[in-house]
């Protein structure tokens, strides 16, 4: 989290959303590296008995979805190409914002992809397996739909947003171009 402050700090002339996305970029980079890393390469995490906190969490979030506890096959691959590669990706893209890298909306468009295919792969299984893997109504709706939700809207928008950008780039470069011909 320090690397992410001092590159807000250093990120003078950002706009306010900007600011905003690297502070996601770096939650959900931090969040798939840590926590979904840590599922996706400890295939014990809930038989044994530690004092690990990150064993805690799944342990937790497994009454929400007990695929978790189960090492679903289809759950423990999308967690661990997510952490592999779409973790460090995010930290990246927190850089590319930074730094107003001219392929930072490209690599936020392939992330949030990335994130909503993963996030279709895991709700779509779960409905064609009777989606009945929640211990509770509570946990049902507190973990596995509220909690996912946001790698769903977030990620939505921030398509929305960059896909904008690309185009209103083009736009320019196009009118650029004309006025160079006339």
């Amino acid at each position: 989290m320090d690397l992410v402050l001092s590159l807000l700090s250093l990120s003078f002339g950002l706009f306010q959303i900007d600011r905003l996305l690297m502070c996601w970029w770096a939650f959900t980079g931090l969040t798939h590296i840590i926590l979904e890393g840590y599922f996706a390469f400890s295939p014990q995490f809930y038989t044994e008995k530690t004092a690990c906190y990150l064993a805690e969490v799944w342990k937790e979030y497994s009454k929400g979805d007990s695929r978790y506890a189960g090492r679903d096959a289809g759950i423990v691959t999308v967690e661990g190409i997510t952490a592999v590669l779409e973790g460090p990706a995010s930290l990246l893209t927190v850089y590319a914002i930074a730094k107003k890298t001219s392929y930072r909306y490209i690599l936020q468009i392939a992330i949030s992809l990335g994130h909503l295919y993963g996030t279709a792969v895991y709700f779509i299984t779960s409905y064609l397996e009777g989606d009945n893997f929640a211990a509770s109504t509570y946990y049902y709706y507190a973990y596995y739909v509220f909690a996912n939700s946001f790698w769903v809207w977030i990620p939505t928008l921030i398509v929305i947003r960059s896909w904008k950008k690309i185009c209103a780039a083009f736009q320019t470069e196009s009118k650029d171009e004309k006025s160079k011909t006339c």
